[in-house]
């Protein structure tokens, strides 16, 4: 009798799942590796390493491997199975009818829209937060990015079917329409003050906290994703800037490479100078960080990571130095900065196309909105009753 090779047990997969997204970390979720290595599949990781060969923006692959994340949850919730590929047009409505319901009929229909131990597996597994339908983009969004992956796989779909196209218009049609939520607060320049101030001298976490505050702000509000993945190879020393009292400033250049608005082969670049500079510098020093990522996390024991920042701790971390300064963590998000540096230049009166080339905003109508805002709070008609 020959003896039958044995398969290899499910954590070994595991780990050599983990071990391969581990050489494509830097544009993932880092603390959700080890949850993605047990479910996605082999063909999924080869898939994802494949786009990183491929070029692929790394903003892109982050809400491909976000999405594929929940498909796979999703599927294996509600069918028992990993997603097929292709997928039929069957479990294409499937996934439009749990998504897309009517709270209403809902409540003297049980089978209607998402079923409950579906529901309460992907709760279970931290895919899935809010209360009620998915909003129609989110659902839009999640079939774009498996259609997308669907080709790379080499298949094809059932994504443009008359049966699918009209199932997402009568359900969105169905749903009562939900009222957006407000736009997180601006963190602008009174703001910032307040959260570096809950930043001591002394402890790692103060250092590396005051330094992403300060870099994300000072160069142009950049993108969690950005902060969390800039690593040490990207920073050039410039020559000092003359500040206004005659004093040399110290000043280096942040090369981003490529962006999400920027072209393939442009290197964006901007600049900091003074204030940031030196809380970055101490950070690096600090923490003894001569090559690789820039911001690391901090284990309890005050270790510093060899791996960054997951984008999501980038924001964890404004809004806990937003608790600690006495505001309301719901008012702000890592976002803030963004739009807080346009907000405090409109009203410093910096001119917009200078402060464009330090946000690298493409799109005039969007930055010009907070320059609008700034001039109506501050502009006569407004003040009618002073």
């Amino acid at each position: 009798m020959v003896a039958r090779p044995r398969q290899p047990a499910v954590p070994q997969a595991v780990e050599r799942r983990a071990e391969q997204l581990d050489t494509i970390a830097a544009v993932l979720p880092i603390d959700r590796r080890d949850k993605l290595a047990e479910l996605l599949t082999d063909q999924d990781v080869e898939t994802l390493r494949h786009l990183v060969n491929e070029g692929m923006g790394e903003n892109t692959l982050r809400a491909l491997t976000s999405d594929l994340a929940y498909l796979e949850a999703w599927s294996l919730a509600a069918t028992g199975s990993p997603l097929p590929w292709p997928a039929p047009e069957a479990l294409l409505l499937k996934f439009v009818a749990h998504h897309l319901r009517n709270p209403r009929q809902r409540e003297t229909d049980p089978e209607h829209g998402m079923p409950a131990g579906v529901e309460h597996a992907l709760r279970d597994g931290g895919f899935l937060r809010s209360t009620g339908p998915h909003a129609p983009d989110t659902v839009r969004r999640r079939l774009a990015n498996w259609s997308t992956l669907t080709r790379w796989r080499g298949a094809q779909g059932a994504f443009a079917s008359p049966a699918l196209k009209s199932a997402v218009r009568l359900a969105v049609r169905a749903v009562p329409r939900q009222r957006r939520r407000k736009s997180a607060k601006a963190v602008t320049g009174d703001v910032l003050a307040k959260l570096l101030a809950t930043c001591g001298e002394h402890s790692l976490r103060d250092l590396r906290d005051r330094a992403i505050l300060m870099v994300a702000f000072a160069s142009g509000g950049r993108r969690r994703s950005e902060v969390a993945g800039l690593r040490r190879e990207q920073l050039r020393i410039e020559p000092p800037v003359k500040g206004d009292d005659g004093t040399a400033l110290p000043s280096l250049s942040i090369h981003l490479g490529r962006t999400k608005t920027s072209g393939a082969d442009q290197d964006e670049v901007v600049y900091l100078t003074g204030r940031p500079v030196v809380a970055l510098n101490a950070w690096l020093a600090a923490a003894k960080i001569e090559s690789g990522s820039v911001f690391r996390a901090i284990d309890r024991w005050g270790n510093v990571s060899r791996r960054a920042l997951d984008p999501k701790a980038v924001n964890d971390i404004l809004k806990q130095r937003v608790r600690m300064a006495g505001l309301e963590p719901g008012e702000f998000s890592a976002h803030g900065l963004r739009s807080g540096y346009l907000t405090e230049a409109a009203n410093r009166g910096i001119p917009l196309p200078e402060a464009m080339e330090q946000s690298r905003h493409r799109s005039v109508q969007q930055a010009t909105s907070y320059y609008n805002d700034a001039s109506r709070r501050s502009g006569r008609a407004a003040q009618l009753l002073k």
